[in-house]
């Protein structure tokens, strides 16, 4: 089988599964473009992504251009006479780079397209009740996410499935068919096919911190949906008075119960081993979570430490 000569362009661990798959392949990575290296956290340490490190303990030439556009950069990458690029997990990029390689430059994207085009496709999968979902590879257009599909592969999402491990799962077999793009375009027997819209399209939204809130007042499946398609990142969250002081109140997890009851929306009842936020159809019990200013813990944990006599509400 043909040997390709591939730029690889990506950023997060997500991608880093595709690009290690490329590089254990037949297939020859040849650059890889990331985005640069920058500081975070409290001490503003520079921190280089998941790909940038994974191309330097490999060796791999890289490339961290502020620009996509910068004339340097292109004839650096031009000189590199890539057969192909491949993109998983990273930014728009202009037509003079997408369409520098001679079989083009394809994109790894979280869902069975054309249904969840944008940012967040694993979590709006999960947040919508989806009992399946995938990924795809597909050519790069000038518009986003809608260029001709190449392939994809579908996965179950269970009831016990979150986005974290949705994207799990989607990384792997992301990574694998990647490969299988690469060797259908190097023995030329994969073609292109332009994506069917039929019935509404689902989209998947970059989501923003006000995106986050639950709302106490929907069904309980909705509400627990929603908790673990925003989990673990950037998590659903909900505002709480403790002893009258409003913390911000993360959920990571939980079960909910349907049942007859008499209390208010948003009545919270908790004993040593459990936390009741009620609604109109009975209750979500969180079993992870993080009060403002503490680290995620278990909810028994976080029921220790509050003392007998702490009060509880939510803000209305």
């Amino acid at each position: 089988m043909k040997s390709l000569k591939v730029v690889f362009l990506g950023t997060p661990d997500f991608a880093k599964a595709s690009l290690d798959a490329i590089h254990q392949s037949h297939h020859q990575v040849v650059g890889v473009v990331t985005v640069p290296d920058k500081a975070s956290g409290r001490g503003q340490k520079i921190n280089a992504s998941a790909v940038k490190k994974y191309a330097d303990e490999h060796q791999i030439p890289t490339f961290q251009p502020e620009k996509l556009r910068d004339e340097n950069f292109l004839k650096e990458i031009q000189a590199l006479e890539a057969d192909v690029f491949v993109v998983v997990a990273f930014r728009m990029m202009p037509k003079v780079l997408y369409s520098m390689p001679r079989l083009g430059t394809f994109n790894l994207h979280a869902s069975l397209l054309p249904q969840y085009r944008g940012a967040a496709p694993i979590n709006f999968a999960v947040i919508n009740g989806e009992k399946e979902s995938g990924v795809t590879t597909f050519f790069i257009n000038d518009k986003i996410d809608e260029g001709e599909i190449l392939l994809q592969e579908k996965t179950a999402i269970t009831d016990d499935d979150n986005a974290g491990t949705l994207h799990d799962k989607l990384m792997v077999i992301g990574a694998e068919l990647v490969v299988k793009t690469l060797d259908g375009l190097a023995d030329e027997t994969l073609v292109a096919t332009p994506q069917k819209v039929e019935g509404e399209l689902k989209n998947a939204y970059k989501i923003f911190k006000e995106d986050t809130l639950i709302s106490w007042q929907k069904p309980l499946s909705e509400i627990h949906n929603f908790i673990r398609g925003l989990s673990p990142y950037p998590a659903a969250l909900t505002t709480v008075l403790i002893n009258g002081q409003p913390k911000i109140f993360k959920i990571f997890g939980g079960k909910y119960h349907v049942e007859n009851h008499h209390h208010p929306v948003g009545t919270i009842i908790r004993d040593k081993k459990e936390l009741k936020i009620y609604t109109k159809e009975g209750y979500y019990a969180p079993s992870e979570v993080q009060i403002e200013g503490k680290k995620r813990m278990d909810i028994i944990s976080f029921l220790n430490g509050l003392r007998a006599e702490d009060t509880m509400t939510l803000e209305k």
